[in-house]
Parts: C-alpha cells; sequence; structure tokens
C-alpha cells in the first residue's frame, strides 16, 4: 500500500488563513448587525426622550408664564387696592373741608333767619300798651314763621348735624344711621356704627351738635 502524503505547510497555512478569513467576515457581520440593532435602539430611546424633553420644557414654559400672569393679577389688584385706599384718603379730606364750608354757610343762614326772627319779638313789648285792641295782637300770626324756622322735624336730614356733609351723610345711612336721634341718642348698636365715622372732624361732637338740631 502507498503510504499517504502529509499534507504541506503552506496548504495548512492557506486552509487556517481561509477559515481566519471566513471567521473575520462572520464576525465584521455580527459587528454590522450588532451596530445596526444599537442605532435602532437609540432611535427608539431617543424619540420618546425628545418628546418627554419637549413636553417638560412646554410645560415649564406655561407654568412660568401662569405664575407671571397671576403675579401680574395680584400686583394689579394690590395697586388697585392703593390707589382706592388713597383716593379714599384724599376724598374724605376734601369732604371735610366741603362739610366744614357748608357748616359755615348754614350756621350763617340760621344765624340770619334768627335774626330776622328775632326782629319783631322786640317789637311786641312796644305793642303791649295796646293789649285791649284785640286786633293788634294779629302780628303774633307769623308764629308759622317761626315754626319753620324749628322745623328740623326731618330727622332723616343727617346734614343738618354740624359737620355733617352730604357725602358722609350718604355713608352714614348706608351704615345704618339713618336718623338724627340716631347721633344724638346712639344706642349700643349704633355706636358701633359710627365708630366706623372717627375720621370726620368734630366727630367727638357730633353727639352734642346733633342734639341741638333735635
Amino acid at each position: 500500500m502507498a503510504k499517504k502524503s502529509k499534507p504541506s505547510i503552506e496548504s495548512i497555512v492557506k486552509s487556517v488563513n481561509k477559515e481566519f478569513d471566513k471567521a473575520s467576515t462572520q464576525i465584521e457581520g455580527l459587528i454590522n448587525d450588532a451596530l445596526k440593532q444599537l442605532d435602532h435602539l437609540q432611535s427608539q430611546v431617543q424619540e420618546p426622550v425628545r418628546k418627554l424633553l419637549k413636553e417638560v420644557e412646554e410645560l415649564r414654559e406655561r407654568e412660568i408664564g401662569r405664575f407671571n400672569d397671576e403675579l401680574e393679577r395680584r400686583m394689579n389688584d394690590f395697586h388697585e387696592l392703593q390707589t382706592s385706599l388713597l383716593e379714599k384718603l384724599g376724598i374724605a379730606s376734601k369732604e371735610v373741608e366741603t362739610d366744614v364750608k357748608k357748616a359755615a354757610k348754614t350756621t350763617a343762614k340760621k344765624a340770619k333767619s334768627a335774626a330776622k326772627t328775632a326782629k319783631p319779638a322786640a317789637k311786641k313789648p312796644a305793642a303791649k300798651p295796646a293789649a285791649k285792641k284785640a286786633p293788634a295782637k294779629k302780628p303774633a300770626a307769623k308764629k308759622p314763621a317761626a315754626k319753620k324756622a324749628a322745623k328740623p322735624a326731618d330727622k332723616s336730614d343727617l346734614t343738618q348735624v354740624k359737620g355733617i356733609g352730604p357725602a358722609t351723610a350718604k355713608k352714614m345711612k348706608d351704615a345704618g344711621i339713618t336718623s338724627i336721634e340716631q347721633i344724638a341718642n346712639p344706642s349700643d348698636a349704633d355706636k358701633k356704627k359710627l365708630e366706623a365715622f372717627k375720621s370726620v372732624k368734630g366727630f367727638d361732637n357730633l353727639s352734642n351738635e346733633a342734639k341741638k338740631v333735635l
């Protein structure tokens, strides 16, 4: 029998190189597949993350906008309240001045009317010698005029009280003070209502002035 010839080194090297190339090609294909899958996974992960980040950013912008709107609204409310208080204080001072002027005019008118009604009364003693003449007493028929002067019977007109102008009278009526009697002789409930008008000039004398009118 003929002996089998041993494979040469060259053929062995070629065989090894061939197997190596084949393995390298397979490994390279596996690596490429792995990279493709990795890219695919990254795209799948990045898209939701991108959407999530976008939603978070939109939410943040909305919340910041809402916060700024709320802050601006509250600031506007504060400025309106501040302006209202300043206007009320300014109006209050103007009302006091107006009330003082009106009170002075009212006092002057009352003094004039009192002076006019006082003159006929001064003449009465001179007419007394003719007391026997009943007709001579007819000038006393002017008494209705005296009644008119003493006719602050409208107790609901709070402006008759010195120190109370139209604006203050309206506020008092809105608060429940609708009669001069409530100022002159206030009940406990009326006193609490009147406490809101402490800032009115001459507040401490309002009760006495009201009593004078009654």
